[in-house]
């Protein structure tokens, strides 16, 4: 077979979010409608013109870290290797009963939006307060966002490709779309792939604040992501991880292993209109949705659900709506659309890894996850988002969309599996 030609199918998945810190526990708060959002806990708010987000609750990474990795990791690092753990896991692979041929052939390449900014902050207030001479050495490589993959493949002894793309919010997508054509081509047979982030901080907070991103509604947290609703405001910062263990299916099956679905196209492109904001004709996004259909080999009509990016900002939503409607033309409507932003939080560089467990598992199970904490119809946003419940129906094929500040656009193309 010619390499370009292997499957790619997923074999594990981990997922640590504001809902749920493993993949079933999110799986289920999905289907429930479960909010992610809250007042922050983790630092005083006061005085800040935003106080709440999706944390991470209920967790302690020291639960699943030594206390030496603790500290000596920024929180996106430790949430990557914890979710990295549950995927490798999950995927019934025993790194010590591999030879040193088969980790040669397994990749890492997991990236992070922003890297250690709690370490960053951290180390930044410090130096002003005190001698250089006692800045930790560790400061750089808790820092830089592509440490993660180095960390996960020391972790596992894993040598194959091993990088980090970072392109903001479409960080995961990217990473899990370049794992998905290396394996293709040959280059390895398996990889860990995915996003993390950890920007609930002060810093973060304050600095997405000031842009205007981020929703103002102190009062209730738990309905301030409401995408597709028409009093939608801003995003709710979140934090967490995804990570995907992708292997080509020749090697699945030759192990026996058990098989979520399969990624069968991935597609790219930039908006080249604005630092923050989209192009509000969604040019760009129609793009990477017609890239991804044309890689995959699929027709508008084959979709039968969108995991939107679907932030709840004024205007990211209308564009991605039309993006939409401009490439499936009447199949649109037929379309189920739905956004788990509206639950988690917008993940930043986790988000396209977890939106694609989500994805991954409605093609499992064919049932869509819903878009919660929807009010008021906006006219410009009419397709169906699937509102507030979970709905029932066959999902053989899946898009999962992630685009990022810089004009960053990509979609993953999902399928249930079919030996």
């Amino acid at each position: 077979m010619n390499h370009t030609e292997r499957r790619v199918v997923i074999t594990g998945m981990g997922a640590l979010t504001p809902i749920g810190t493993t993949v079933s526990s999110f799986w289920d708060a999905l289907l429930n409608g479960t909010s992610g959002a809250a007042p922050i806990e983790s630092f005083d708010t006061e005085g800040m013109r935003v106080t709440f987000a999706a944390e991470l609750k209920d967790f302690d990474p020291a639960d699943y870290l030594g206390a030496k990795q603790v500290r000596r990791m920024d929180p996106f690092c430790q949430y990557a290797l914890i979710a990295a753990d549950q995927a490798v896991e999950d995927a019934g692979i025993d790194p010590d009963e591999m030879s040193q041929e088969e980790k040669d052939r397994v990749g890492v390449i997991y990236g992070s939006g922003i890297g250690g900014m709690q370490t960053f902050y951290e180390q930044a207030n410090y130096f002003q307060e005190n001698d250089e001479k006692r800045t930790s050495p560790f400061f750089i490589p808790m820092l830089i966002p592509d440490i993660a993959s180095g960390q996960i493949a020391m972790r596992f002894g894993f040598r194959g490709p091993n990088h980090a793309i970072v392109s903001a919010c479409a960080t995961g997508n990217h990473n899990i779309g370049d794992a998905v054509r290396r394996i293709q081509s040959g280059e390895m047979d398996a990889c860990v792939a995915g996003g993390t982030d950890a920007c609930v901080t002060r810093l973060g907070i304050t600095g997405f604040a000031s842009m205007r991103a981020l929703s103002t509604r102190n009062d209730d947290p738990a309905v301030a992501s409401r995408p597709f609703d028409a009093n939608r405001d801003g995003f709710v910062m979140g934090e967490g991880a995804g990570a995907l263990y992708l292997e080509s299916l020749e090697s699945a099956k030759a192990r026996g292993a058990n098989i979520y679905g399969e990624i069968i196209g991935m597609g790219a492109s930039a908006d080249a209109h604005h630092l923050t904001a989209p192009d509000p004709e969604g040019g760009g996004v129609r793009l990477a949705l017609n890239r991804v259909l044309d890689h995959a080999g699929l027709n508008p009509e084959d979709i039968d659900y969108v995991n939107a990016h679907g932030t709840s900002t004024p205007l990211g939503d209308v564009a991605e709506t039309k993006a939409l409607k401009q490439v499936f033309g009447e199949a649109a409507h037929k379309l189920n659309v739905s956004s788990t932003k509206s639950m988690t939080g917008h993940l930043l560089g986790a988000a396209g890894a977890v939106e694609a467990i989500a994805t991954i598992l409605a093609t499992k199970h064919d049932i869509v996850p819903p878009t919660i904490n929807f009010d008021t119809p906006d006219p410009d946003c009419d397709l169906n988002y699937t509102f507030n419940e979970p709905q029932e129906r066959s999902v053989d094929v899946a898009l999962s969309n992630a685009f990022g500040f810089g004009g960053h656009n990509t979609s993953v193309a999902f399928k249930k599996f079919e030996g």
